[in-house]
């Protein structure tokens, strides 16, 4: 029967130090980056100007494009929003140039890319000191959510699988941040966004596989910790396949043809997909079995009742 149990279950935690190798080496060059060289931070963070433009007919954004990088700014970001007539410009901050002459420059330039005037719906001015508090608000709900995260993995498991849990999580929102940062796509509130989507999604794959964990432990009572844990995570594979390859068939479609809105959303959750479903199987789960998880920590606490064994006269 023993035999019959673990013939297909595939060996995970023969490999758990060797990942976990592999994920310090991952993590400590992300840090590296990340204090190096930094993020390239967007505009909801740095602060610029924002202008909404309507033109008469189907805008062409690359003749807008290229109209504003001979006016000096190629560093635009050009967008459609709402509609392919309205068109959203958004221009770093520079300094020692008056923020109204920034905006008639852009207009001038965008008419110069349509046969008609274009009309200015909007311009905004975000200042620095706002992107400042954004960038602390935005990473101070990264911390809260892994704090919380910590509080609710301790409430239900023990705590070695608590610190695997928030080990992974760590290491998942490092890695997405360090790819950011080394390959210089640019960070911005959508990014950010999709690194919380990321925690979430990553924190309910590793209870998923905990949970397993848990049932297969009470199951077979003469199996030892790391078959347990390659039986508990082999009956989890092709759920988390399943839901890892779905969700990454939606994010591939969004960051090839939902615009530039939503690229960077689509691509930190793509990416920690990847590096999430990864993270549950080896890191959360091999370092709750590196700390000494076993079989007493996660069964149930029997109580006895006063007097239960008393024999009855």
């Amino acid at each position: 029967m023993r035999l019959f149990i673990f013939k297909d279950a595939i060996n995970f935690m023969k490999y758990k130090w060797i990942c976990l190798i592999v994920s310090t080496v991952l993590v400590l060059a992300s840090l590296g980056s990340l204090f190096t060289k930094g993020l390239n931070l967007g505009l909801d963070f740095t602060g610029g100007t924002v202008i909404e433009l309507q033109f008469p007919q189907q805008a062409n954004l690359d003749k807008v494009r290229q109209s504003l990088t001979a006016a000096g700014f190629a560093d635009a970001q050009v967008q459609y929003f709402g509609s392919s007539q309205d068109v959203m410009i958004r221009i770093a901050p520079r300094t020692g140039v008056e923020q109204k002459t920034i905006g008639e420059q852009i207009v001038a330039a965008a008419n110069q890319a349509s046969p008609e005037q274009v009309t200015v719906r909007k311009v905004d001015v975000v200042g620095s000191s706002v992107g400042d508090d954004l960038k602390e608000d935005g990473f101070l709900a990264i911390l809260c959510a892994l704090v919380g995260i910590l509080i609710y993995v301790a409430a239900r498991f023990e705590w070695r699988f608590s610190v695997g849990a928030v080990a992974s999580l760590l290491h998942d929102v490092i890695i997405t941040l360090g790819m950011f940062s080394i390959t210089g796509m640019e960070f911005d509130l959508t990014v950010l966004a999709g690194i919380l989507a990321l925690i979430g999604y990553s924190i309910n794959d590793t209870i998923v596989v905990f949970d397993r964990i848990r049932e297969t432990f009470r199951k077979l009572r003469d199996a030892t910790v790391d078959e347990t844990v390659n039986e508990a995570i082999t009956s989890t594979l092709s759920r988390t396949t399943m839901t890892s390859f779905t969700t990454a068939l939606t994010l591939i479609v969004l960051f090839f043809i939902g615009g530039a809105m939503i690229h960077g959303f689509a691509a930190s959750l793509l990416f920690g997909i990847a590096i999430g479903t990864y993270s549950s199987v080896f890191v959360a789960s091999g370092l709750a079995v590196i700390l000494g998880a076993s079989r007493e920590d996660l069964m149930p606490t029997v109580i006895e009742k006063e007097g239960a064994d008393t024999p009855s006269l």
